[in-house]
């Protein structure tokens, strides 16, 4: 029979207690700063669609407002407004794939998780069975302290198979898993920069030519800012607005 003692067994949980940590650290660091990561892209998406939804509603009451009816300039205005605004949430539409690659790799730690508590479990069986070797490894060897002693180290082999297949299952798959990470985040981050690129792109171009449609007369905005200023003040100067 082979001799399970302390002293023999010592160096090894030593080695697979340090092994363990180091790699439960770097993927419980890696879940962690996923989950934030996904809880911070998914933060942006949010807040850039309910933008571009928000604008899409916005021109849509303005495309309803009875000034439409009587203005026809004002009409076309509005309507160019408005098909800005809903091409401007299309595009914001198309970031979203880019979140969701995010999430579903974050989907797989709850799977990694459940295997390394197996091989906790495990471990906690290993050692529960060991202890009791050790016990009768420890006592006066006589006849039914050998017959424990053997049913001991019998039931103690199966468990021991067990726990050794899981933890070197974990030891070269976790590295792997963990090593990845950049295989998979450097793809997705470069569609997020191209989306990024095309969005802005596309805004650029789509405001440029609402520009040109609305656009009065080729006026700065310093120009603008002062007519609407002037006509502001003639609103003032009624008698109906005027302050007492």
């Amino acid at each position: 029979y082979m001799i399970y003692s302390r002293t023999f067994f010592q160096p090894y949980r030593q080695l697979l207690y340090e092994t363990r940590c180091k790699n439960n650290l770097n993927v419980f660091q890696l879940e962690d700063q996923t989950k934030k990561l996904h809880k911070d892209m998914k933060k942006s998406t949010e807040a850039d669609i309910a933008m571009s939804k928000a604008a899409v509603k916005i021109s849509g009451d303005l495309l309803s407002n009875p000034l439409c009816e009587q203005d026809q300039a004002f009409l076309e205005s509005m309507t160019a407004l408005d098909t800005a605004m809903k091409r401007m949430d299309a595009f914001n539409q198309e970031k979203i794939s880019v979140c969701v690659c995010v999430f579903r790799y974050s989907s797989v730690f709850p799977s990694l998780n459940m295997a390394v508590k197996r091989r906790e479990q495990a471990l906690q069986d290993y050692k529960r069975l060991q202890a009791k070797v050790e016990k009768y490894e420890e006592k006066e060897k006589t006849g039914p302290i050998m017959v424990k002693l053997h049913q001991a180290r019998e039931e103690l082999r199966p468990v021991k198979e067990d726990f050794e297949a899981k933890n070197k299952q974990l030891l070269e798959e976790m590295p792997k898993f963990y090593n990845s990470r950049i295989d998979y985040f450097q793809p997705s981050f470069e569609a997020l920069i191209r989306a990024q690129v095309v969005y802005f792109t596309e805004m650029h171009k789509i405001f440029s030519e609402l520009t040109d449609q609305i656009d009065e007369g080729g006026l700065t905005d310093e120009q603008r800012e002062q007519q609407n200023e002037a006509k502001l003040n003639e609103l003032r100067a009624l008698s109906i607005v005027a302050d007492d």
